[in-house]
């Protein structure tokens, strides 16, 4: 018996994917549900390339699908799903301020861990909630090479952190004297200073509006979509 379905040819078949992967331009597969499912999973990999053996999500990806998503009229909505270590801070920063510029509404739910500049992407969301087991690692810039200039390299780090800082305070309800002493805490990190915050003690420190999971977190997208 035969079918009269063509057969597709490998470069076909793997086009989104091949899209995905390069995404030097916007035109990435439509998006056709109301809701728009952003997962940030693994190491946020910046302008320098990370092991293969690491998991990571790439920022150049993400850019083009927000704006793809934010040109899209049948988006309405985006939820940011969040398991991340932390990566590259400039990165981790352009993510972070695409979502919250954002015309739509969106949400962010910690899921696993939120760490390090993964703490802007999910303050950024027009809400943002946390998994009761979900983590947030509160630490100022680590720098690890070769430091030749180290004055220079000292006033480029401060005017880094104060720029996460900022970001922090202005979407979050957390205060500036309360992160600073999250962030420099000592005793808690066996190899570093800096605070872990675990479910609902990210709700109490301001950081993260609400505790719940992915049911909340659709709820709340879908309220903000369509308010009662």
């Amino acid at each position: 018996m035969f079918s009269n379905k063509t057969s597709l040819t490998e470069e076909e078949t793997n086009e989104p994917t091949d899209t995905i992967k390069e995404l030097g331009q916007v035109q990435i597969p439509e998006a056709t549900e109301r809701i728009f499912c952003l997962p940030i999973i693994g190491q946020i990999e910046g302008h320098q390339m990370l092991p293969a053996q690491t998991k990571t999500t790439k920022y150049e990806h993400l850019i083009p699908q927000l704006l793809a998503v934010e040109q899209n009229p049948k988006v309405e909505g985006v939820l940011v799903i969040l398991n991340t270590a932390g990566g590259d801070v400039e990165a981790g920063l352009a993510i972070a301020e695409m979502l919250s510029s954002l015309s739509k509404p969106s949400v962010s739910l910690v899921l696993g861990g939120g760490h390090s500049i993964g703490i802007p992407i999910a303050v950024s969301c027009t809400k943002s909630l946390i998994a009761p087991t979900g983590t947030m690692t509160v630490h100022p810039i680590r720098y690890t090479g070769l430091v030749i200039n180290g004055h220079q390299q000292f006033d480029y780090l401060r005017k880094m952190q104060e720029r996460i800082d900022q970001f922090i305070y202005s979407h979050s309800q957390i205060g500036k004297e309360k992160l600073e002493r999250l962030m420099f805490q000592t005793g808690e990190l066996a190899q570093d200073i800096g605070t872990i915050l675990i479910g609902q003690e990210a709700v109490e420190a301001g950081l993260i509006q609400a505790v719940g999971g992915l049911r909340d977190a659709f709820k709340e997208l879908n309220s903000l979509i369509t308010p009662t």
